[in-house]
C-alpha cells in the first residue's frame, strides 16, 4: 500500500535512505551520507511531498516530490528487485505528468532503472556537494 508520509514514518524513512544510499553510492565516502541524516530529517523531507510503500505495517520504501522534481526514490536494500520502485514511480506519475530527477552517473543500477522507465538524460553536470558527475533526467516528451 502506498500512502502519505506520516511523522511516525520518519525513523524508517531515514533508515531506508541511509542504508540504500550507502549501498547505491559506494563511490562516495560513507561519512558524507551519515552527515546528511539531520539535513534529510530537518530540511529535505519537511519541504517535500513524501509517500511511503508499506506491507504488513512496515515501511519498505518511499519517494519525495518537490514541485516536478522526483527528489528521492529509495527502497530498503533487502526489498529491492521486487517491483516496489516501479510501484512508487507509477504512483508519482499519477501526481505529476512530468518528472525530473538527478542521478549519479556511477549509480548504474539506478540509471538503468530510470532509463527502462522511459526517462531520458537531458544534461550531465558535476554535483557540487560530492564532486561526482550526475545525469539530469526527465520523462517529459521531446
Amino acid at each position: 500500500m502506498i500512502r502519505s508520509f506520516e511523522p511516525q514514518d520518519m525513523d524508517a524513512v531515514l533508515d531506508i535512505w541511509l542504508r540504500a544510499s550507502l549501498q547505491a553510492h559506494d563511490f562516495i565516502d560513507a561519512g558524507f551520507w551519515q552527515s546528511q541524516v539531520d539535513t534529510m530529517r530537518d530540511l529535505y523531507l519537511p519541504a517535500s511531498q513524501t509517500y511511503v510503500i508499506e506491507q504488513a505495517s512496515r515501511v519498505l520504501g518511499f519517494y519525495s516530490l518537490h514541485d516536478d522534481q522526483l527528489a528521492a526514490l529509495f527502497v530498503a536494500p533487502e526489498c529491492q528487485g521486487q517491483g516496489l520502485g516501479k510501484q512508487l514511480l507509477a504512483h508519482a506519475r499519477t501526481l505529476r505528468s512530468v518528472l525530473n530527477l538527478g542521478v549519479y552517473k556511477n549509480n548504474t543500477a539506478s540509471c538503468g532503472f530510470y532509463l527502462a522507465q522511459g526517462f531520458v538524460v537531458t544534461h550531465e553536470q558535476r554535483d557540487e556537494q560530492t564532486g561526482q558527475m550526475e545525469y539530469l533526467m526527465s520523462n517529459a516528451p521531446c
